[in-house]
């Protein structure tokens, strides 16, 4: 165990393998091997320098599921836990008291300040970590950390009313999974994304329509917007109806373009934003999958392959989520 596999980001766009010593864990922090971890869209952003570096040559991945092989003492050693994005917070600012630590101005993020899960080990604190729920496989449980936890922030800020009528643009990880919440709490359910596998998907969970155009749909109560694009989120907006709401669920998106007062936002059309997300959100957000039996479409990749999963993510070849098993 004094050596292990992993990838980093070679800042310029790509990642590079590399062989490593396995982290060495501080205090109040977990040292886990890792089972699987799910390749998400926010990856390709720190890759590709979307989002501004905070380490140089960090190793992504933020939805990590592992076994427990060293800790304080001998407690946990031998759980199954989850590393998600939110890493840290400062515990003490207005937010942090409110309940509202995902807007701390210190947070701290797997895969981005610290090394993540593209990796055969890594290190994550105990406090900001997650009980897998039973009956799941690593594989299967990694998705749910990122993609499930910021579908369901995006589920809550979208206020979708007892069941409305809701559209979500784009149906990557996230939007699969956000989709069977909103079903399962009887919602009507319209998806605009392109591809023709995103498509059955969508209609095979259970959607009313699935198409690559806003064109024709019914007005919507509410939508979530998950691809990264400036004008898709105009289109969404034109698509609610009177008192709608839009959650724009990514970290990064392209500009929005010019609004029509009248056509986007008049007759008291809201919209908001998804930052991260709290401790309590994932906590919440696990209880529900496990009750609902939410289950995520999986593309497995070998930890060798992680450059062709980025690849294949960015270039919409990933039908439901990519998830890196280890050998």
């Amino acid at each position: 165990m004094s050596s292990m596999h992993a990838w980093r980001t070679a800042g310029d766009g790509t990642l590079q393998p590399i062989e490593m010593p396995v982290p060495t864990r501080r205090d109040g922090e977990l040292l886990v091997k890792v089972e699987a971890c799910a390749v998400c869209r926010t990856d390709l952003h720190v890759v590709d320098g979307d989002l501004p570096a905070r380490r140089p040559f960090v190793i992504p991945g933020h939805e990590v599921v592992g076994t427990v092989v060293a800790a304080d003492g001998d407690a946990g050693i031998g759980d199954v836990i989850g590393i998600p994005w939110l890493r840290g917070t400062c515990g003490a600012c207005r937010w942090c008291r409110d309940g509202s630590e995902n807007l701390c101005e210190q947070s701290l993020y797997t895969g981005w300040d610290e090394d993540g899960g593209y990796a055969e080990y890594a290190v994550a604190p105990a406090a900001y970590t997650y009980s897998i729920p039973q009956g799941l496989t690593p594989v299967e449980a990694a998705p749910l950390l990122c993609a499930g936890i910021i579908g369901y922030r995006a589920l809550k800020r979208a206020q979708l009313p007892a069941g409305g009528r809701l559209g979500l643009f784009g149906f990557g990880a996230s939007a699969h999974l956000t989709a069977q919440l909103a079903l399962a709490q009887g919602a009507e359910l319209h998806v605009v994304t392109r591809g023709p596998a995103a498509h059955r998907l969508a209609r095979d969970l259970g959607a009313a329509t699935a198409s690559d155009s806003a064109d024709g749909l019914p007005p919507l109560d509410s939508a979530i917007v998950f691809a990264p694009s400036g004008e898709v989120a105009r289109d969404a907006m034109a698509a609610l109806g009177p008192r709608g709401t839009l959650a724009i669920a990514g970290i990064y998106s392209t500009d929005i373009p010019t609004l029509d007062y009248q056509r986007h936002l008049f007759r008291e059309r809201t919209i908001t934003t998804v930052t991260s997300n709290t401790r309590a959100d994932g906590e919440e957000f696990l209880r529900l999958a496990q009750r609902l039996n939410v289950r995520a479409t999986i593309t497995p990749y070998a930890l060798d392959r992680a450059d062709v999963a980025l690849d294949d993510l960015r270039s919409g070849r990933v039908n439901g989520a990519a998830v890196l098993t280890m050998p």
